[in-house]
């Protein structure tokens, strides 16, 4: 029986992940570049997403920010990120100022991850049409995007939230908002009726700590706020109008008094649907610790091995990232969690490059596993059955029996975790 264990409360503030969005022109952008200008801060970094405000608010008198730059791809993105929020963490270790993070837009970050989706949706029919001879996807067709893909995509931005939530800073995001058709259950447009929707992530302002609506028309309103300072209450309370002079650095330190010397980052515990097996230890260089997964988030310095090894083709390659990863490890440049995970991949691509001789699959009850999983998920069509399962090998797969054991361990893996994340009500419509 587990030993029950238990804490008394803090009651610090912690450190606010701030969404500020509306309509066109609104002054979203303008408000996160005047934050710069505080003495009460460190310095800020500004990753711009498809907006292009960056170079132009810096002429505000006493703008002083970093624009981050990046190749538009989500390895980029999400590994700047992860770099900024290790300066953070430095400058919070050292007492200095808190940094300030804008992300400007969380509008594009998602439409950037519709768009990957799509993306694999039309490579893998277009290899139907090669293989198969289906039906091309005309000039105005889109492809249908499978359910797995809309979970690698929502994973994709989870992680990112995750650093987020976890900043040891000040963070600011920036989003679209309008008023459209409102919708009934079917789908279908409500005449006469709109309603107010932030373009992004659904979940985003669940995430966020502190909700800020701005309007070119009328005063900006503070639509929802996580704090024991400042009461918002649904179904009871209005939201709270904005002074005409009101800044982000008024938000940050005076209405959620937020104090540097104090403040914290969430207390975030990854909830894992499955007990980790944490007896296995895994043997040999770089790293002897127990497997837990893959990090929350990788380094620039992880992320770059682990993209070394994705190109790798012969076994002096794999040797070669396997030191590099290992003088990574003993420097300190990688964490033993990235090394771990680091290992894993060097293992599943050393068995992609030279796999060993496909098992037959009569009775074996891990391939019959396999095949009542990806029923259960819904992915009977053998195209997109094939597709899946290439997905997950790193290779094309044309037939089911042509997966390795360990190929076979991670399809299970991967559609055991879609599963536990889908709601009944997702199960009972894909059933």
């Amino acid at each position: 029986m587990t030993a029950l264990k238990t804490r008394q409360p803090t009651g610090r503030v912690p450190w606010p992940l701030i969404l500020i969005e509306g309509g066109e022109k609104s002054g979203k952008s303008w408000a996160c570049a005047q934050f710069s200008t505080s003495s009460r801060i460190g310095q800020m970094y500004w990753i711009d997403l498809g907006e292009g405000a960056a170079d132009e608010y810096g002429a505000i008198p006493g703008a002083n920010y970093l624009v981050v730059e990046h190749d538009g791809t989500w390895a980029q993105i999400q590994g700047a990120v992860d770099a900024v929020k290790a300066a953070a963490q430095r400058a919070a270790s050292a007492g200095d100022p808190p940094i300030v993070l804008v992300i400007d837009s969380m509008t594009a970050e998602w439409d950037l991850l519709k768009d990957w989706a799509s993306d694999k949706a039309r490579q893998r029919h277009e290899a139907k049409v090669r293989k198969y001879g289906a039906k091309p996807l005309g000039p105005d067709d889109e492809p249908k995007i499978s359910m797995d893909l809309w979970n690698e995509a929502g994973a994709r931005h989870r992680k990112l939230m995750t650093t987020l939530m976890t900043f040891p800073g000040i963070v600011l995001l920036t989003a679209r908002g309008k008023e459209v058709a409102a919708l009934d259950d079917a789908g279908k447009p409500i005449e006469r009726q709109r309603e107010y929707k932030v373009e992004g992530h659904k979940t985003l302002g669940f995430d966020v700590s502190c909700w800020i609506r701005l309007d070119r028309s009328k005063p900006g309103t503070v639509i929802g706020v996580r704090s024991v300072h400042v009461g918002i209450r649904p179904g009871y309370d209005d939201p709270i109008e904005l002074a005409r002079n009101w800044t982000v650095e008024n938000i940050v330190f005076d209405t959620l008094r937020c104090a540097p010397a104090e403040a914290h980052t969430r207390d975030l515990v990854a909830l894992q649907p499955a007990e980790p097996d944490d007896d296995r230890p895994v043997s040999g260089p770089p790293t002897a610790r127990p497997v837990s997964g893959p990090p929350a988030a990788l380094s620039t310095v992880a992320a770059g091995l682990l993209d070394d090894l994705a190109v790798t083709t012969d076994e002096t390659g794999l040797r070669r990232a396997w030191k590099a990863a290992l003088d990574a490890t003993k420097a300190g440049r990688i964490t033993a969690d990235e090394a771990t995970h680091f290992q894993a991949k060097w293992k599943a691509r050393k068995a992609e490059l030279f796999p060993p001789e496909p098992k037959n699959p009569g009775n074996d009850p891990a391939r019959r596993k396999m095949f009542a999983l990806l029923g259960q998920a819904d992915i009977t069509d053998r195209d997109d059955r094939l597709a899946y399962v290439s997905d997950i090998a790193g290779r094309p797969v044309a037939s089911t029996n042509d997966l390795t054991d360990a190929e076979v361990s991670q399809v299970i893996e991967r559609v055991e975790s879609y599963i536990a994340q889908q709601t009944p009500q997702q199960m009972e419509m894909a059933g």
